[in-house]
């Protein structure tokens, strides 16, 4: 049975973002561990992007940042992506498709993260 983990963390870019409307950009990175007995080629994504107003931005597509990389066993793949949001706060979550090398499709969880400016008073 193939196993993939995931990991992001997201950090906000101050100097991309204009509050004043209502602009804020976070960039985050994302490691794909390749825990299982097969190599696995990631196909497409699939992501939920939740500002604080409750807005849902619905992002799918394929590959990751131009790739569709193949995953060793025991390797792991690390790539660096962007997002933007109307409100200082939000949160990403969603699944990546994979192959393994006997051709069986499988889903990776992308565990929810949040999004947030740093040190904001509510």
């Amino acid at each position: 049975m193939s196993r993939i983990a995931v990991a992001a963390v997201a950090r906000y870019l101050p100097e991309e973002s204009a509050p004043v409307e209502s602009r804020y950009v976070f960039a985050y990175r994302v490691v794909i561990a390749n825990e299982g007995p097969q190599d696995a080629q990631l196909l497409t994504r699939h992501w939920w992007v939740t500002d604080g107003d409750g807005e849902v931005q619905e992002v799918h597509g394929a590959g990751v940042v131009g790739q569709q990389p193949l995953i060793a066993v025991g390797a792991s793949y690390e790539y660096t992506s962007g997002a933007v949001l109307a409100s200082p706060v939000g949160a990403m979550h969603g699944y990546y498709e994979f192959v393994d090398d006997q051709g069986r499709r499988f889903e990776a969880a992308i565990p929810a993260f949040s999004l947030s400016v740093p040190n904001l008073r509510h």
